[in-house]
Parts: structure tokens; sequence; C-alpha cells
């Protein structure tokens, strides 16, 4: 029962265990191709088309605003000798869709209040400056890509170390609008494609007489600065003079009002410092991609048949995008807020680390045919969780199946099925706290994938 026949029953694990994982996360960073006999290739494509609906607080039904989204893999391994080997992995590990529709208040109308204490909407404001009231949906997209060169050293049969460098490049756009956001509503964001580097090392085991075959990979986080456009139009309409103006007219106006009143003087002040925030010359912004960690196991249970399991662990609490302007004015508004955020508030975050296992047999039925069936869990990042992509980890069930025309190449395609998990969803003024905007529930998804692979 020699390893280089067992593989094939596994080779149709497909680069989907992430697809629809927490936060950002998507392909998984699987290192199985690296970690293939002799010389390999192999490319993968995979699809997912997610379903997730809720409703606001308010009762209003919000539609599915998950957007279908693919992505690719592809990676060379070449064993140089008995002794190394070097290979190049390509992958799109994190990334973001999502666009909200319909009217729920990740929409703007012209009747959307400014800020939520006073009885101003984005429509007067923006006649009074001149200007046109924010429109459209809340929409945000995200890509990753990373290309890590790797070098290996086998002492012996059994064991392999590797380690190597890591490039990877971020890009992506978030644009706020609705009442959900208040200032913030018509607010976007470019990240303009940016680039940095990292590392990855790891370990594995093989005996190959019983397809035996372990591995540990650690990836580094990596830091990427960048100059993020901004705009935020109804901080705009306020350094004008006509809006400040209007404004400064409306609060004389409300200074009889017993219940607004005594909010009037730090209204003032937080709309004072967040036009000084706005105008202020932008600069850089940290975006940290997370570290990782993956144990991969596999043994033979049985005649051409093996038993394996995944195990991911991705440290996202500590992960956090704050835009310089968005957090700028967030430091000036962020004490009007309940509960308190004097020192401001990010636009994405996340509460906790995210764990995920995915577990299965692969099957070798003959020299052509090979399949597998999987279920697999992910913990999710926390819960509340950003009104950007809420759900809270998933269950799925998977199936792959192989076909190998000849000994050196092979053709494999297979389907998931998710079941996603319910979240409340909050907006990056609200986290941390209890509070949320909308809840999430009852959703879905399903991910399909097809990979080629050459061994030469």
């Amino acid at each position: 029962m020699k390893i280089k026949t067992l593989t094939a029953a596994l080779a149709c694990a497909l680069p989907m265990t992430g697809a629809f994982a927490a936060a950002l996360d998507r392909s998984g960073q699987s290192i199985s191709s690296f970690l293939q006999p002799g010389n390999y290739f192999e490319v993968g494509g995979s699809v997912l088309a997610p379903d997730v609906s809720g409703k606001e607080n308010s009762g209003n039904k919000i539609s599915d605003m998950a957007q279908s989204y693919a992505f690719a893999s592809a990676a060379i391994k070449i064993q140089a000798t008995d002794n190394f080997s070097v290979g190049l992995l390509f992958d799109q590990p994190f990334g973001a869709k999502a666009a909200y529709s319909g009217d729920n208040i990740f929409v703007s109308k012209p009747t959307n209040n400014v800020l939520g204490a006073l009885p101003v909407t984005t429509a007067q404001l923006a006649g009074a400056a001149g200007s046109t009231a924010p429109t459209g949906n809340t929409e945000v997209s995200v890509e990753t890509h990373n290309l890590a060169l790797i070098f290996g050293f086998q002492p012996n049969e059994n064991f392999n170390f590797y380690a190597g460098p890591v490039y990877q490049e971020v890009k992506g756009d978030v644009s706020l609008r609705g009442s959900a956001y208040s200032l913030y509503n018509g607010y976007d964001a470019h990240i303009k494609n940016t680039d940095g580097w990292g590392w990855l090392a790891g370990i594995a085991y093989q005996i190959p007489e019983i397809a035996l075959k372990a591995s540990l990979t650690y990836r580094s986080e990596i830091d990427h600065d960048v100059n993020i456009e901004e705009r935020t139009p109804l901080v705009d309409d306020l350094t004008t003079a006509a809006g400040n103006g209007a404004l400064a007219q409306l609060m004389q106006s409300l200074g009889s009002n017993p219940n607004i009143a005594p909010l009037l003087p730090s209204i003032q002040a937080a709309i004072g410092g967040a036009i000084a925030a706005n105008g202020a010359s932008s600069k850089e912004t940290r975006i940290t991609t997370p570290q990782s960690v993956n144990l991969d196991l596999q043994s033979g249970i049985m005649a051409d048949t093996v038993a394996f399991v995944n195990i991911r662990w991705v440290n996202w609490e500590d992960f956090a995008l704050r835009p310089y302007k968005f957090g700028a004015i967030s430091e000036q508004v962020g004490g009007l807020l309940n509960p308190s955020r004097p020192n401001g508030f990010n636009l994405v975050q996340y509460s906790k680390d995210q764990w995920s296992v995915t577990t299965g047999v692969g099957r070798k039925f003959n020299d052509k045919w090979a399949g597998n069936a999987s279920v697999g869990w992910d913990s999710g990042a926390g819960n509340p969780v950003t009104t950007l992509g809420p759900t809270e980890g998933y269950w799925n069930v998977g199936l792959g199946l192989q076909y190998s025309p000849a000994p050196n190449y092979f053709v494999a395609g297979g389907v998931k099925y998710f079941w996603l998990g319910d979240a409340k969803a909050q907006t990056g003024a609200q986290a941390g706290s209890d509070q949320y905007v909308a809840e999430f529930a009852d959703n879905d998804a399903v991910a399909y994938g097809l990979k080629l692979g050459y061994r030469f």
C-alpha cells in the first residue's frame, strides 16, 4: 500500500477548504502540492455561490447580500535531488465580495439622518452645500494573491523540512451606504494594489509503506503600508461654508429643545474635529494579513483507503482595518456614541481566532478512478461580526471524484455544501459591544472545484 498510489485517492480534495471560512479566509493555504512525490504540477479553480439574507433590528428583510466569487491556485514542485526540492505555489488566500440591495439600512436614501441625534437629512445637508446626497448600496470587494517560493530538505525518505519567502498582493474597495453608518453614509475607500513580504516554514513526516503522512506549516503575518484613497461626502458637505452654516443655524434652532440642547456642545466639537480630520493630509495605513498554522494528517486504514484530517488556525483576533481618515474622524465623533468610543473605532475587526477542521476518507477504486468524502467545521471569528461579512463559521459536507487517464496525470472535480452559521451584524462603531444592527440566519452556500494534476 504505497503512498504514491494512495496519494491519488486524495488528489481530488480540491482547494475549497476555506471557501466560506471565517472572516476573510478563502483558500485554506494548503501545502499538499509541495509534498507530492517526484516532480509535480497542478492548476485548480473553485467557485462559491453563497446565499446570505437576514433582517434589520426593525424587522425589515435584507435579501441575499453575498456575491458569488471564484478563486484559483497553481503549483509546481521540482525534486532536484534525492535530498532537495523546490516549489512555487500560487493561491488567493483572503478575500471578500458582498453587496446589499433593496430597501434597508445598508442602502442610501435622501431621508437618512446625518447624525442620529440631529433631525437633518443627507438631502437637506447636500442641498445646503450644493452637492448631491449619497446614493447606492453598501459593497465590499477584497482580493489577495500569494506567491510562495519553498525550499525543502529531505534527509531521508521520512522527513521533509521546508521554508521560504512569501510575496503577497492586496487590493480592495469598500463603500458604506445607508443609515446604519450615520456620518459615514457615502464613505468610499479604495485600497490600491499593494504588496508585502512574509515567510512560511514547516516539517513533514511520512511512512510510505502505510500511507502515513503528517505536516505542520506556519505562515507569518504580512504587513502592507498603503495610502488608501478615502472619501467621506457628508463631512465634505459640512466643510463647505454653506453646509457648515446650515448646520449652525439648525443647532441654534434646536437650542430650545430640552432633549437635544445638552448634546449640542459635544456635537459641535465633534463635528469641528471631524471637519479638521477630513481636511488633513492623508497618511499611510498599515494592513496586516494574519499569521496561520495548518496541520495535515493522513493514514492508510485499509487497502487502497486513507483517512485524512486538516486542522487550521488563523489569528483573526488581532486583525483590524482602520483607514487613516476613517480613523481620524472616528476619534472625533466616537465620544458621541453609546457606548462611548473616545479613541475611535475600526472599519473592520474580529473578536476571535478562527479554527477549522476538515476530515474524511479517500479511496482508490481502480487504476483510473478515485474519490473522497469529507465533513468540515469552522468556528467563525466571533459574533457579533462585521456587516461586510455577516456569518459565523459553518458546517459542510463534500464529495470529490478523480479520473486518471494515465498514471502521470489526472482531472479531479468536487462539490461542497455549506450550512453557514447564524450571526448578528454590527458596524465598526459597534464592534466590541453587544450592539448590532441586523441578524442573518438560515443561510447556505455551494462550492464547486476543478483541478488538473501532472507528474513528470
